[in-house]
């Protein structure tokens, strides 16, 4: 039956959510504070379901923070330019979609977040460890065990839980609380 079946998996969720580690995500509002008040750039990216994250997030920064008479975040998706993305697959490889991408437009301080249930994705490790080599910020959204994720990401929030669509579900949960927090920071003046 769907109901018991619902029942428990937003048990499951919410069990979850209440392991969520709060200094990670109050470590990553700070940091995309930093970059709002450095006019610094945030990079996002993902894979499958987390590239819809990756893009959700982008249009959430953009657009879902804007304040008129405000600056705006700088924001680009990573995985949206979808010509860029598959001459560099196809010519190159797919492990270099991100990491190719991000040669020619990171720099010192900017903000590289990444989403990726595993954390073992290697278009996504590749691109975390060229970030960090660049200077920039990186951001692991991830589940499981955190993967290779979460010893490459200068920062790594890993979601409690072995089921990939509760991780992907509490990782869209995540971006839009931050989103909120940070357009309020923003209307009300405190960044």
């Amino acid at each position: 039956m769907i109901k018991e079946h619902a029942k428990n998996y937003l048990n499951d969720l919410i069990k979850s959510i209440d392991r969520l580690p709060i200094e990670k995500i109050e470590k990553i509002a700070d940091e995309l504070k930093k970059a709002y008040k450095g006019k610094k750039h945030i990079f996002i990216m993902g894979n499958g379901g987390s590239a819809a994250t990756a893009s959700h997030f982008v249009c959430d920064l953009s657009k879902g923070t804007t304040v008129s008479g405000k600056k705006r975040f700088r924001v680009v998706g990573l995985t949206d330019n979808v010509p860029l993305m598959t001459a560099w697959g196809n010519d190159v490889s797919y492990e270099d979609i991100f990491k190719a991408q991000l040669e020619n437009i990171v720099e010192k301080r900017d903000v590289v977040i990444v989403f990726t249930g595993s954390g073992n994705s290697p278009n996504i490790i590749k691109a975390v460890k060229y970030s960090n080599s660049a200077g920039a910020v990186t951001i692991g959204f991830t589940g499981f065990n955190g993967g290779k994720l979460k010893g490459c990401a200068k920062i790594s929030l890993v979601v409690p839980s072995k089921n990939m669509e509760r991780i992907e579900d509490i990782h869209l949960i995540l971006e839009h609380l931050i989103k909120l927090f940070l357009f309020e920071e923003i209307r009300t003046g405190r960044i």
